[in-house]
């Protein structure tokens, strides 16, 4: 063992030293020879020191043992503070039990630098938060998408509470369009939510291209089946009026089959005018328009309108194409006025305010609302729901605004009602 004692030598050999020590005392106290009591109350005292000194090497080890493990500095082997093989042993499987979780831990850091790496590489944005919203952590895409932002924008927030799909993110003058999921997980006995956003503002334009194209072949369609059944019956009455010029029934079948020429070259045209109504919108002329006086004239053609303010009015002005605001309005309010048509008490309503240089309209109702693949399609060029529409009116609406820089949107629900958001720079 060299120099070094075992922990067992030392123990034994201290209980001994105590045992005698206390022995010798009590029969020097009894016979009166207070030397040898004192004698051997000092020896006791430096026994006492003696295991007090082993017991701080033991706690000096443990304490290193714990200081390793605080500062993360797990390399460090841990020495028995005895030549004793129980101390060796016990020290060799807290030495391997360090270097076990050494590893672990490289591991885990390894993989969370990999997971890390891969999530900043992709482009959807992949975010956490608690249950109160609060940002935990954020990858690549997401801090460009959000920024730096602490809690989660209201507008995501809003979609997640009610199961949509897309999310609408206003970020200054720009909408983005974001395919919204969303999945809870426990993480350390608390829930947060894993949500992924990806931008499909791209593939929605694409969709609208293809809307594009399906109009193209409907117009080439519905001017084919107009144009060949004329044609054919134009022939026909060429032919009969040359064989029969002065025949009373020749007479008559050219009458009617002009008539019906003329009524489908007219339904042709209505359908060709309402063509051209999408496609020969005037650039906006632009100029002041004192916004108070513009929605009590809309007032005044729809009475049952109710108009709220979120921001001083009176010498708010709006730079804009007035005519073309104006069919905008009277297009938006004629439809609220309809779905509510069947309303004891129908509620329209338009809502203004001024928001980081934008002039924001909210117009809504408590009519029929829309089912989810109506409010999708409203937009697209002759869709319509109604009976007798032209599925022109809320593209028209589209392009003007679109025109005057802005944007608008659109939330419905099926038998509450809809809201359309027009946004407008304020310049």
């Amino acid at each position: 063992m060299g120099l070094m004692k075992t922990y067992g030598y030392y123990l034994i050999l201290h209980i001994l030293g105590l045992t005698g020590l206390i022995i010798a005392g009590v029969l020097a106290m009894l016979h009166g020879l207070w030397f040898c009591t004192i004698i051997c109350g000092l020896l006791l005292i430096g026994i006492c020191y003696s295991l007090y000194r082993i017991q701080i090497r033991q706690t000096e080890t443990m304490y290193r043992l714990v200081e390793c493990m605080k500062q993360n500095d797990l390399g460090q082997r841990v020495c028995a503070p005895f030549a004793d093989p129980q101390m060796q042993k016990l020290a060799e499987e807290l030495s391997q039990a360090l270097k076990n979780l050494r590893t672990r831990i490289v591991d885990e850091e390894v993989k969370h630098q990999y997971y890390e790496m891969l999530l900043n590489k992709v482009d959807t944005a992949v975010l956490v938060t608690d249950r109160s919203n609060r940002m935990e952590w954020m990858n690549k895409a997401a801090r460009e998408l959000l920024g730096h932002c602490a809690h989660l924008p209201e507008e995501i927030s809003t979609a997640i509470q009610e199961n949509q799909q897309v999310a609408h993110l206003q970020k200054g003058n720009a909408t983005f369009d974001l395919s919204l999921s969303v999945t809870h997980i426990q993480l350390q006995g608390r829930t947060c939510r894993l949500i992924s956003l990806k931008n499909i503002h791209g593939a929605l334009e694409y969709k609208e291209m293809e809307a594009w194209q399906k109009l193209i072949r409907v117009l080439t369609h519905e001017i084919m089946n107009s144009i060949t059944p004329i044609i054919s019956l134009a022939d026909t009455l060429n032919e009969r009026s040359q064989e029969h010029p002065d025949d009373a029934r020749t007479h008559t079948y050219i009458q009617q089959g002009l008539q019906v020429i003329y009524r489908r070259g007219k339904g042709l045209l209505e359908f060709v005018e309402n063509y051209r109504k999408l496609t020969r919108i005037s650039a906006p002329m632009k100029t002041e328009i004192p916004l108070e006086q513009f929605l009590s004239d809309l007032q005044r053609l729809y009475p049952e309108l109710e108009v709220q303010y979120k921001c001083p009015s009176s010498q708010l002005t709006w730079y804009a194409d007035r005519t073309q605001m104006e069919q905008l309005f009277i297009n938006l309010l004629k439809n609220a006025r309809e779905a509510c048509a069947h309303r004891s008490h129908p509620d329209i309503r338009i809502q203004v305010e001024t928001h980081a240089q934008e002039l924001i309209f909210e117009i809504s109702d408590n009519g029929e609302g829309m089912l989810p693949e109506v409010t999708e399609r409203i937009f697209v060029p002759f869709f319509t729901t109604k009976n007798n529409g032209s599925g022109i009116g809320l593209t028209l609406c589209k392009q003007i605004i679109s025109l005057h820089g802005g944007q608008i949107s659109v939330q419905s629900t099926a038998g509450k009602g809809s809201r359309f958001r027009l946004s407008f720079p304020a310049v």
